[in-house]
């Protein structure tokens, strides 16, 4: 099974696509051309960089093709007060004595430093389907889990914001 991602993920990955093939592409090919002509190849820094420039570019596309061929397509949309796709939910940790916010977000657009927590990770896999006030166990893996509680979700579920993430 490929990644799982939204619509919002596909159309974001489609324009990144056609950004590099019908932009940057042309520009880097036309670089390695250029840099090729200034002389020694073996000594010449800027035809190197210019070639690995194209090579990662080429390497992204490649990426995000089979990223595309292999997809399942998740729905963004979740039923009211339960927790879904793009939630921002508030969890409080016992063990710690915290709470703690996090956004529920495909694996591609996840930033743990930043609140965004994909639907792979074990803590989206313990949240998702689940309601307010639910206790849920955490399970990390087979040696340990924690408990959160669900204190509040935010049923907004705007994406256009999140960012795909390079890797």
């Amino acid at each position: 099974m490929g990644e799982r991602l939204t619509r919002t993920d596909v159309e974001k990955i489609q324009e990144e696509l056609r950004q590099r093939k019908e932009e940057m592409r042309p520009k880097l090919i036309d670089e390695v051309k250029e840099t090729r002509a200034m002389g020694d190849l073996s000594e010449n820094f800027e035809y190197h960089a210019a070639k690995s420039a194209k090579n990662r570019n080429e390497s992204r596309i490649r990426y995000l093709e089979r990223m595309l061929a292999n997809a399942t397509i998740v729905s963004e949309e979740s039923k009211a007060g339960v927790v879904g796709m793009n939630n921002t939910v508030t969890i409080y940790e016992p063990e710690d004595d915290e709470t703690e916010t996090v956004k529920i977000t495909t694996s591609i657009r996840s930033d743990a430093l930043n609140g965004r927590v994909s639907i792979e990770s074990p803590l989206g896999k313990a949240l998702v389907g689940r309601k307010e006030g639910d206790e849920v166990t955490v399970r990390v893996d087979d040696s340990y889990s924690y408990k959160v509680i669900i204190k509040k979700i935010d049923q907004t579920t705007d994406s256009s914001d999140d960012q795909i993430s390079s890797y």
